[in-house]
């Protein structure tokens, strides 16, 4: 069996997802972690479709940039409050 014989669909999907979550906690940087989320929400899209889900993929499909938007709308938000209880000081 040859290197090229273990590279399989299922075998990117698994690696992506696994890289994109080790990535996201490592990484410090929210927007970086978007991008890294982005990676596992196409690791686990292609692994739905590669276990011949398509009902399921279609809905990962319409859902996956909503939830994208409502990642990134919490961090904006995240980051009003850090910069509201930063310049108010401390609360007594």
């Amino acid at each position: 069996m040859s290197f090229l014989g273990f590279i399989n669909i299922t075998t990117i999907s698994i690696s992506l997802m696994i890289i994109g979550s080790i990535g996201m906690i490592l990484v410090k940087k929210p927007l970086d972690k978007v991008i890294l989320f982005s990676i596992v929400d196409a690791g686990f899209l292609l692994a739905v479709v590669t276990f011949k889900y398509l009902d399921v993929a279609f809905a990962i499909a319409i859902l996956g940039p909503i939830s994208t938007i409502i990642f990134l709308m919490s961090i904006l938000k995240i980051n009003e409050i850090r910069k509201r209880n930063n310049e108010g000081g401390p609360n007594v």
